[in-house]
């Protein structure tokens, strides 16, 4: 029995494992463990169970599998087997545990792509650290200032979002009704067309003429072109505001970088050098400028600031303002400043007391340059101007042209104009932008003619006629505008032509009313609506563009033609310097100037190295030169001629403090100073053998005598002298024998070189003794002759009185006089005394050495004062008071001079050659000659031409 029921249940398992269709799938028996069919198939033994074969995935995870099962027929079974079981139970468990490997293997599968994928997008992503100086560190901060955790919590959930949001159930019901309304045959488009035929029919009852269709395409032609002008200058707004942003360097916010100099910059240094190099503006410079001309009040200072966008040069009514050219670089910064080329002061053109500074400084500079009897000048006044959306260029804005010098000016004002102008304009790449003004009449205009004899073809030229609003309310012929504009009334051609207005006549116009006055004259003007002028013709604005375009097409075409140039000129110099001096360094004047400079200071260096001892030997030798006079004539020989010794005494003691009081001090210091004028002379006049260059001599000396006119000795340095001075005099203890033999050393060299004087005074009075007589053969004149006589006589009267005094008495007088008469020889009184002067100075003199003689013996007298003692030495101790007075003023200015005065001088000595060094024309002056010059010229253009080839290259950049 129990085998009947197993072998049926066999039958009922291979018949489930062959149906569905011959569908092959696991038999859910196969799922039971391996005891569970050993159990219920004991004809299937464990130890041959077979497992069944690997299927491939296809198979396992085939779409196959997922078909809606079917019911299997069953087959039919004896005995009492239960028909209707068909195990669905298993079947939807196993269904359920394949479906946990399909979600398991996708989401494993699906998150290895989307990393794979992620990291290729991060790899593909650039690295943004580099920019982060782009955001502001605010920015970065915003965390720490703002909760944003608050702010989340604050924002509405998603369910109150949800209420706020329209019912697009409803919507969607609308636009249905709609669909229906507008469905064919409905009765909405039946309406529409019944309006559509009701449009139809009215428009054949509006016939409009062509002229009236005309002028509205026009009008709606000229309504577009202002409508995408204003679009354009608000997008050039936007854009300037963001340029702005992006070049302003924000000291807390933004790093800072170094900016690369612009071109344009660049272009001006270069021009800059060459009106330095050729102050004469010589045609050899062929680079391009935008040269601004225009008889005088025709607006060309005005055009000039509405292109620069402010109010910078000075203005008058009916004056000549523009005294000199002015060179104006613009170029685009993050600010809108203005400064000069020799200052680094920024003037901010958005505030109104540096707009008036600038004017005012730009007035100065004007009248400065202009020379005395003069109008005009030729020097230039470079200018350089940046703000947001100028167009880069170089302007260069001449004198106005007029016709009539009035009163006032000088007489040669307007040919030194036109020359100024023809120089400007002779440049063949410089374009030339010609105003004119349209409120008078085009026939009285002066500088068309000057334009089109520069430029005949108009190949450089561009026309801007100025003022057109009063043009256009006071012609009474529109057309003539025209004409104007067009070049017709005149013979002038020109590249371009161009109609501005620069505002309503009132200097206190700002640009931006200007601009917005200029825009809506244009706006309604007849000129553009009848087509007289294009649109690209009108506003500064577009003149703008134009001539920055023009220029910078004219320094492509050109400036590499000049740089050539430049470069075979640098070959001929330097050749020429190597066939001149060809063994010295090619040094320019400032390289010159520094090394004169050097020297000067080292041979000031040089007085402070001077020996004590040599400071007081010249010192006390010039001193006593000075002094040796005052001291003979007023103190010793008044003193002398007293009877003893007391009255001697007092007399030299009253004359020497006398003479300390009010000269001696003041005397000691000029001898002082004089002195070290000489030291420092010879050692700036000193050649140093080969090393010394002449082309210093005449700075140096300029040197010298400035320094010299600048130095002022120190006031108190009289006051402590003469303290001193009076103290030495004072003393009369001579302590040695060694100092008593130098006293009369001292003496008797004084007084035999007074002897020595006087002796010669008398021969040039009396003539030649017999023997120059006769070995020279040379005779005495009728003078010398009774000269002579006179001596004769004067000496027999001293012989007679060997103590006479020093001066005559007019009864001696007589007597002499008619002793030579009866001689024969006819004398006057005033000869007999001027004769006497000089007998007497010889006669004492020779009796004051034979006393000095005599007192070499006499200290041991002067240690007992005298006393009984015929001799007196009084004289001697004078002269060794005077002589130790000269030792202790010598010392004394030595310390002067060697700790306060060659320091002061040398302070002086770099003051002067620190003005000397910021004075051009100076330099000029002092250093001059062939070798100077040739080496300036080579400096210039050298640099000229590295700057021009810098220039190039960041030309061919830019491209």
């Amino acid at each position: 029995m129990w085998r009947t029921r197993a072998a049926a249940a066999c039958v009922i398992c291979r018949s489930l494992t062959n149906s569905s269709c011959g569908i092959k799938r696991k038999s859910p028996l196969q799922n039971l463990h391996l005891v569970s069919r050993s159990i219920h198939h004991p004809y299937y033994p464990s130890s041959k169970f077979q497992r069944p074969p690997l299927r491939i995935s296809v198979q396992l995870f085939s779409s196959l599998n997922r078909l809606p099962l079917r019911k299997t027929k069953l087959l039919y079974v004896k005995y009492g087997f239960q028909s209707h079981r068909n195990f669905w139970l298993a079947r939807l468990a196993s269904r359920l545990l394949k479906l946990r490997y399909l979600i398991l293997g996708s989401a494993v599968g699906g998150g290895y792509t989307a990393k794979k994928t992620y990291d290729q997008w991060k790899d593909m992503m650039p690295d943004l650290d580099e920019y982060k100086w782009i955001v502001p560190d605010f920015i970065w901060e915003l965390d720490e200032h703002i909760d944003f955790d608050k702010l989340i919590k604050a924002l509405p959930d998603a369910d109150d979002l949800a209420k706020l949001l329209p019912d697009f159930d409803k919507i969607g019901e609308s636009f249905t009704s709609l669909k229906g309304f507008f469905s064919p045959g409905s009765s909405g488009e039946t309406a529409f067309r019944a309006t559509d035929q009701g449009y139809e029919n009215d428009k054949q009852y509006k016939k409009v003429s062509d002229k009236e269709k005309i002028d509205q395409l026009q009008e709606e032609l000229l309504r577009t072109q202002l409508k995408y002008q204003r679009m354009l200058e608000r997008l050039e707004k936007e854009n300037k505001e963001l340029r702005k942003l992006v070049l302003q360097r924000d000291d807390k916010g933004i790093h800072q970088r170094k900016l690369k100099k612009s071109l344009i910059d660049m272009y001006s240094e270069v021009l800059d050098i060459l009106s330095d190099y050729d102050a004469s503006y010589n045609t050899q410079d062929h680079l391009p400028r935008v040269v601004v001309v225009g008889d005088q009040s025709a607006g060309k200072t005005s055009v000039l600031e509405m292109i620069a966008q402010a109010r910078i040069f000075p203005r008058g009514s009916g004056e000549m303002m523009t005294r000199s050219p002015v060179k104006v670089t613009l170029s685009e910064g993050p600010h809108h400043v203005a400064l000069f080329k020799d200052s680094s002061r920024e003037f901010d053109l958005t505030k109104e007391e540096d707009l008036a500074a600038l004017r005012n400084e730009i007035e100065i500079r004007m009248r400065n340059s202009v020379k005395e009897g003069c109008t005009v000048s030729t020097e230039t006044i470079s200018l350089s101007v940046k703000g947001p959306g100028l167009q880069r260029m170089v302007l260069v804005d001449l004198p106005g042209v007029i016709s009539t010098v009035t009163s006032g000016m000088a007489p040669d004002t307007k040919e030194t104009i036109f020359s100024i102008s023809k120089a400007y304009m002779q440049n063949p790449n410089a374009i030339i932008l010609c105003i004119q003004d349209g409120s008078v009449d085009a026939e009285r205009s002066i500088v068309t003619d000057l334009v089109s004899q520069m430029d005949p073809q108009g190949k450089r030229t561009i026309f801007v006629l100025t003022k057109v609003d009063l043009a256009e309310k006071n012609v009474a012929s529109p057309s003539r505008i025209q004409q104007i504009i067009e070049g017709k009334l005149f013979p002038m051609k020109a590249l371009g032509y161009f109609a501005v207005v620069t505002g309503k006549g009132n200097s206190s116009e700002s640009i931006e009313s200007i601009k917005e006055y200029e825009e809506e004259f244009f706006q309604n003007s007849k000129l553009l609506k009848t087509c007289m002028l294009k649109a690209h013709q009108v506003t500064t604005k577009n003149l703008s563009l134009a001539v920055s375009d023009c220029f910078w097409k004219m320094v492509r075409e050109s400036v590499e033609q000049q740089a050539d140039a430049f470069k075979a000129t640098r070959f001929n110099l330097e050749t020429e310097w190597k066939n001149n001096y060809p063994r010295l360094r090619e040094l320019d004047r400032n390289e010159l100037f520094e090394k004169a400079k050097n020297e000067i200071l080292d041979e000031v260096i040089s007085l402070t190295q001077v020996t004590p001892k040599h400071w007081e030997e010249i010192l006390q030798k010039t001193l006593w030169e000075r002094v040796s006079t005052h001291v003979i004539e007023n103190i010793y020989l008044p003193a002398a001629q007293t009877m003893n010794s007391g009255t001697f005494n007092t007399t030299v003691d009253i004359k020497l403090k006398q003479w300390t009081d009010k000269q001696l001090p003041n005397k000691a210091v000029e001898v002082a100073w004089e002195t070290l004028q000489e030291e420092f002379s010879r050692f700036m006049t000193e050649q140093k053998g080969k090393e010394h260059d002449d082309i210093f001599d005449k700075l140096k000396q300029a040197v010298k005598e400035e320094s010299i006119k600048r130095h002022r000795w120190n006031e108190r340095a009289e006051d402590s002298l003469r303290v001193i001075q009076h103290n030495a005099l004072e003393d009369r203890s001579i302590s040695d024998k060694q100092q008593w033999d130098a006293a009369i050393h001292f003496m008797e060299e004084t007084l035999q070189s007074r002897l020595r004087d006087t002796e010669s005074v008398i021969e040039d009075m009396v003539g030649p003794d017999w023997k120059k007589r006769w070995l020279y053969w040379v005779g005495r004149t009728k003078e010398q002759h009774i000269r002579n006589e006179t001596k004769n006589e004067l000496e027999k009267l001293i012989k007679c009185n060997e103590d006479h005094a020093a001066y005559l008495a007019n009864d001696e007088v007589t007597t002499v006089r008619k002793n030579l008469e009866a001689r024969g020889v006819t004398v006057d009184p005033c000869l007999i005394k001027d004769t006497w002067h000089q007998i007497y100075r010889r006669y004492f003199l020779k009796t004051a050495l034979s006393h000095c003689n005599l007192c070499r013996r006499g200290f041991y007298y002067y240690q007992r004062h005298f006393v009984d003692s015929e001799l007196e030495c009084n004289d001697i101790v004078l002269f060794w008071r005077i002589q130790r007075m000269l030792a202790i003023t010598a010392n004394t200015l030595r310390q002067q001079l060697t700790n306060t005065e060659v320091r002061r001088l040398e302070k002086n000595v770099k003051e002067v050659l620190e003005d000397f060094a910021e004075d051009n024309e100076k330099k000029v002056k002092l250093l001059t000659g062939k070798r100077v010059q040739l080496a300036e010229d080579l400096k210039k253009v050298r640099e000229i031409q590295e700057k021009l080839e810098a220039f190039i290259e960041a030309l061919h950049q830019e491209k």
